[in-house]
């Protein structure tokens, strides 16, 4: 899939300092597409240009800690009002009131968070393969869940992820993208551009810092507990990390949302059907 014509500049958000790539007419209504772990803007690639020729302005962010964005040092910078400031400042910086918001995994947390704290901010909503916030704390709660996310655990221990996950080229977050995919479709220069950004200084640290700063420093529940504005939730089935259980409940949270279930694909689900999804977003967001 061919990449259209990208320009890559830095957004002051208030904080920090965000890597952007823009793409697509710049009268273009706009869509914001936030990434999750372990990627960075390129996790994307497959949805810019099909956006891009619906006419779209497309912006994908490095979120901070990641790629050619700021990594602060403190674990408390990490927490979800700051990840949801940076959100925030960036559509301020470029003098956008509302936007199409397109969020997957992590970036699903803090896009979910966004809608139900500044609702009046989006068009329409579309997370990936993430829960509601409040479904996700509740499901924990069960074994079936909670063993799926021992790796939360384990992020905790100081130094020894940051070593382990960049020993052998980085192959524990090559198998982490290929393990939780079906058609397991990321290519020689995929794992090229993941691990120039994994292996920028404080890269690692500043990824893991965003699962530590979950753990000890768990925000106050958002203001709202559903979101009413047009919304699709885009879950891929065999989702290796997030039990399919919490999918159903969180849709309900979407009062004027629908659920489009892929069957044939993991937690990565824009890598492992683009196609699908490419079709869900074209649609809905022209819709």
């Amino acid at each position: 899939m061919t990449l259209p014509p990208v320009v890559h500049t830095q957004v002051f958000t208030g904080e920090v300092s965000l890597h952007v790539a823009l793409a697509g007419p710049e009268d273009g209504p706009p869509v914001v597409l936030l990434h999750g772990f372990p990627e960075c803007w390129w996790g994307w690639h497959h949805q810019i240009g099909p956006l891009v020729d619906a006419g779209f302005r497309v912006i994908v962010p490095d979120q901070r800690g990641y790629g050619q964005s700021d990594k602060p040092r403190r674990t408390r910078d990490y927490a979800m009002p700051h990840l949801l400031g940076d959100v925030v400042g960036l559509l301020d910086a470029l003098h956008i009131d509302r936007v199409n918001l397109v969020c997957h995994d992590w970036g699903g947390a803090v896009g979910w968070t966004l809608a139900l704290t500044h609702p009046e901010r989006l068009r329409r909503f579309v997370p990936m393969n993430m829960p509601h916030p409040g479904v996700f704390l509740r499901e924990l709660r069960h074994r079936r869940q909670w063993k799926r996310s021992l790796y939360i655990a384990a992020f905790q221990v100081p130094f020894l992820p940051e070593r382990q996950l960049l020993a052998r080229d980085c192959q524990p977050l090559v198998s982490a993208l290929f393990g939780n995919t079906v058609h397991k479709p990321f290519t020689e220069d995929d794992l090229r551009v993941y691990r120039e950004a994994w292996t920028r200084p404080g890269a690692i640290r500043g990824m893991l810092a965003w699962y530590r700063a979950a753990v000890r420093h768990r925000p106050a529940p958002p203001p709202h507990r559903t979101f009413d504005g047009p919304a699709m939730l885009i879950w891929g089935r065999r989702d290796k990390a997030l039990g399919f259980p919490m999918v159903a409940p969180s849709a309900e949270r979407l009062t004027d949302g629908r659920l489009e279930v892929i069957d044939d694909a993991g937690h990565f689900v824009q890598h492992d059907r683009p196609d699908r999804v490419n079709e869900l977003l074209v649609d809905f967001l022209t819709g």
